[in-house]
Protein backbone atom coordinates (compact mmCIF):
# COMPACT_ATOMS: atom_id res chain seq x y z
CA UNK A 1 0.00 0.00 0.00
CA UNK A 2 1.21 3.53 -0.92
CA UNK A 3 -0.30 6.83 -0.95
CA UNK A 4 1.11 6.94 -4.32
CA UNK A 5 -2.18 5.08 -5.18
CA UNK A 6 -4.24 7.72 -4.88
CA UNK A 7 -2.74 9.72 -8.27
CA UNK A 8 -4.99 9.20 -10.06
CA UNK A 9 -7.92 10.51 -8.03
CA UNK A 10 -5.82 13.76 -7.56
CA UNK A 11 -4.47 13.80 -10.99
CA UNK A 12 -8.93 14.22 -11.88
CA UNK A 13 -9.09 16.79 -9.80
CA UNK A 14 -6.29 18.75 -11.35
CA UNK A 15 -6.92 18.18 -15.14
CA UNK A 16 -9.41 21.32 -15.65
CA UNK A 17 -6.48 23.56 -14.40
CA UNK A 18 -3.97 21.22 -16.75
CA UNK A 19 -5.50 22.20 -19.72
CA UNK A 20 -5.94 25.81 -18.78
CA UNK A 21 -1.85 25.68 -18.25
CA UNK A 22 -1.40 23.68 -21.37
CA UNK A 23 -3.64 26.55 -23.31
CA UNK A 24 -1.28 29.52 -22.32
CA UNK A 25 1.51 27.71 -23.37
CA UNK A 26 2.95 26.54 -19.63
CA UNK A 27 5.32 23.61 -20.25
CA UNK A 28 6.09 20.50 -18.13
CA UNK A 29 9.62 21.27 -17.82
CA UNK A 30 8.95 24.64 -16.89
CA UNK A 31 6.46 23.45 -14.31
CA UNK A 32 9.25 20.96 -13.21
CA UNK A 33 12.00 23.00 -12.71
CA UNK A 34 10.41 25.68 -10.66
CA UNK A 35 8.99 22.76 -8.21
CA UNK A 36 12.68 21.91 -7.95
CA UNK A 37 13.77 25.36 -7.59
CA UNK A 38 11.15 26.25 -4.96
CA UNK A 39 12.10 22.76 -2.62
CA UNK A 40 16.02 23.54 -2.97
CA UNK A 41 14.99 27.66 -1.86
CA UNK A 42 12.92 26.57 1.07
CA UNK A 43 15.48 23.99 2.14
CA UNK A 44 18.28 26.09 1.86
CA UNK A 45 16.28 28.52 4.16
CA UNK A 46 15.47 26.46 6.76
CA UNK A 47 18.66 25.11 7.13
CA UNK A 48 20.66 28.25 7.51
CA UNK A 49 17.46 29.94 9.27
CA UNK A 50 16.03 26.57 11.37
CA UNK A 51 13.38 28.74 13.15
CA UNK A 52 10.52 26.40 14.11
CA UNK A 53 7.52 28.43 12.92
CA UNK A 54 8.99 28.11 9.23
CA UNK A 55 8.96 24.32 9.49
CA UNK A 56 5.28 24.82 8.61
CA UNK A 57 5.92 25.53 5.50
CA UNK A 58 6.66 21.94 4.70
CA UNK A 59 3.31 20.14 4.46
CA UNK A 60 2.38 23.19 2.80
CA UNK A 61 5.08 23.16 0.17
CA UNK A 62 5.04 19.33 0.25
CA UNK A 63 1.10 19.16 -0.96
CA UNK A 64 1.99 22.05 -3.55
CA UNK A 65 4.75 20.07 -4.85
CA UNK A 66 2.95 16.90 -5.05
CA UNK A 67 0.16 18.94 -7.36
CA UNK A 68 2.87 20.17 -9.73
CA UNK A 69 4.54 16.81 -9.56
CA UNK A 70 1.30 15.90 -11.06
CA UNK A 71 0.93 18.68 -13.41
CA UNK A 72 4.15 18.23 -15.37
CA UNK A 73 3.27 14.92 -15.71
CA UNK A 74 -0.28 15.58 -17.12
CA UNK A 75 1.07 18.19 -19.50
CA UNK A 76 3.61 15.90 -20.80
CA UNK A 77 1.44 12.51 -21.58
CA UNK A 78 -1.48 14.29 -22.39
CA UNK A 79 -0.87 17.55 -24.31
CA UNK A 80 2.26 16.37 -26.53
CA UNK A 81 5.10 17.46 -24.04
CA UNK A 82 6.87 14.40 -23.40
CA UNK A 83 10.91 14.83 -23.98
CA UNK A 84 14.11 13.19 -23.29
CA UNK A 85 15.33 16.46 -21.58
CA UNK A 86 11.90 16.16 -19.26
CA UNK A 87 12.66 12.68 -18.37
CA UNK A 88 16.08 13.71 -17.05
CA UNK A 89 14.20 17.07 -15.06
CA UNK A 90 11.77 14.91 -13.72
CA UNK A 91 13.94 12.39 -12.21
CA UNK A 92 17.04 14.26 -11.00
CA UNK A 93 14.83 17.11 -9.64
CA UNK A 94 12.70 15.18 -7.63
CA UNK A 95 15.86 13.37 -6.08
CA UNK A 96 17.68 16.96 -5.42
CA UNK A 97 14.01 18.45 -4.10
CA UNK A 98 13.95 15.13 -1.27
CA UNK A 99 17.10 15.90 -0.16
CA UNK A 100 16.65 19.78 0.16
CA UNK A 101 13.91 19.17 1.74
CA UNK A 102 14.95 16.41 4.39
CA UNK A 103 18.01 17.45 5.59
CA UNK A 104 16.93 20.77 7.66
CA UNK A 105 15.38 17.40 9.96
CA UNK A 106 19.07 15.82 9.94
CA UNK A 107 20.29 19.44 10.89
CA UNK A 108 17.87 19.85 14.12
CA UNK A 109 18.62 16.59 15.59
CA UNK A 110 20.33 16.63 18.57
CA UNK A 111 21.28 12.59 17.83
CA UNK A 112 23.92 13.90 15.00
CA UNK A 113 23.45 13.85 11.57
CA UNK A 114 23.74 10.25 10.58
CA UNK A 115 20.83 8.45 11.53
CA UNK A 116 18.33 11.10 9.28
CA UNK A 117 21.25 11.13 6.53
CA UNK A 118 20.93 7.37 6.33
CA UNK A 119 17.11 7.60 5.79
CA UNK A 120 18.04 10.45 2.95
CA UNK A 121 20.35 8.04 1.38
CA UNK A 122 18.23 5.26 1.39
CA UNK A 123 15.49 7.79 -0.23
CA UNK A 124 17.52 8.58 -2.95
CA UNK A 125 18.05 4.65 -3.62
CA UNK A 126 14.60 4.02 -3.36
CA UNK A 127 14.20 6.13 -6.40
CA UNK A 128 17.31 4.93 -7.93
CA UNK A 129 16.03 1.20 -7.68
CA UNK A 130 12.55 2.23 -9.38
CA UNK A 131 14.20 4.13 -12.46
CA UNK A 132 16.65 0.68 -13.11
CA UNK A 133 13.16 -0.73 -14.29
CA UNK A 134 13.04 1.08 -17.07
CA UNK A 135 16.84 -0.52 -17.89
CA UNK A 136 16.01 -4.20 -17.62
CA UNK A 137 12.31 -4.16 -19.66
CA UNK A 138 10.12 -3.30 -16.74
CA UNK A 139 7.89 -0.39 -16.37
CA UNK A 140 9.58 2.76 -13.77
CA UNK A 141 8.33 1.67 -10.30
CA UNK A 142 6.46 3.32 -7.87
CA UNK A 143 6.12 0.31 -5.55
CA UNK A 144 5.76 1.53 -1.20
CA UNK A 145 5.63 1.05 1.19
CA UNK A 146 7.71 4.34 1.75
CA UNK A 147 7.49 6.14 -1.89
CA UNK A 148 8.12 9.56 -2.61
CA UNK A 149 4.08 10.26 -1.89
CA UNK A 150 4.57 8.66 1.44
CA UNK A 151 7.72 10.08 2.73
CA UNK A 152 6.01 13.97 1.77
CA UNK A 153 3.62 12.74 4.39
CA UNK A 154 5.74 11.95 6.73
CA UNK A 155 8.07 14.45 6.53
CA UNK A 156 4.83 16.71 6.32
CA UNK A 157 3.87 15.55 9.85
CA UNK A 158 7.46 16.12 11.11
CA UNK A 159 7.04 19.70 9.75
CA UNK A 160 3.96 20.21 11.55
CA UNK A 161 5.51 18.75 14.96
CA UNK A 162 8.70 20.83 14.87
CA UNK A 163 6.45 23.96 13.81
CA UNK A 164 3.50 23.99 17.11
CA UNK A 165 7.05 23.46 19.43
CA UNK A 166 8.17 19.53 18.97
CA UNK A 167 11.77 18.38 20.00
CA UNK A 168 13.74 15.76 18.81
CA UNK A 169 15.36 13.63 21.42
CA UNK A 170 16.62 9.97 21.96
CA UNK A 171 13.09 8.63 20.80
CA UNK A 172 13.96 10.46 17.06
CA UNK A 173 16.45 7.04 16.79
CA UNK A 174 13.48 5.02 16.10
CA UNK A 175 11.62 6.73 14.27
CA UNK A 176 14.81 6.81 11.45
CA UNK A 177 15.44 3.38 12.09
CA UNK A 178 11.75 2.70 11.03
CA UNK A 179 12.36 4.38 8.13
CA UNK A 180 15.35 3.27 6.92
CA UNK A 181 13.58 -0.35 7.55
CA UNK A 182 10.43 0.42 5.41
CA UNK A 183 12.31 2.27 2.46
CA UNK A 184 14.52 -1.10 3.02
CA UNK A 185 11.33 -2.87 2.10
CA UNK A 186 10.92 -0.63 -0.83
CA UNK A 187 14.24 -0.99 -2.63
CA UNK A 188 13.81 -4.67 -2.06
CA UNK A 189 9.82 -4.28 -3.22
CA UNK A 190 10.33 -2.34 -6.42
CA UNK A 191 13.96 -4.62 -7.40
CA UNK A 192 11.71 -7.71 -7.14
CA UNK A 193 8.66 -6.03 -8.97
CA UNK A 194 10.78 -4.91 -11.61
CA UNK A 195 12.69 -8.11 -12.36
CA UNK A 196 8.82 -10.16 -12.16
CA UNK A 197 7.77 -7.66 -14.77
CA UNK A 198 10.55 -7.40 -17.22
CA UNK A 199 10.66 -11.60 -17.15
CA UNK A 200 7.07 -11.92 -17.12
CA UNK A 201 7.43 -9.51 -20.66
CA UNK A 202 10.26 -11.63 -21.71
CA UNK A 203 8.02 -14.64 -22.42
Amino acid sequence: MSVYQLKSRFQNILRPLVRALATRGVTANQVTSVAAAVSVALGLLLSVVPRPQLFLFVPVWFLLRMGLNAIDGMLAREHGQKSILGAYLNEIGDVVSDIALYLPFALIDPNGLMPAMAVILLSVLTEFAGILGQTVGASRRYDGPMGKSDRAVLFGALGVFVAVGGTFAAWSLWLWAVMALLLMWTVINRVSAGIGEARTAAR
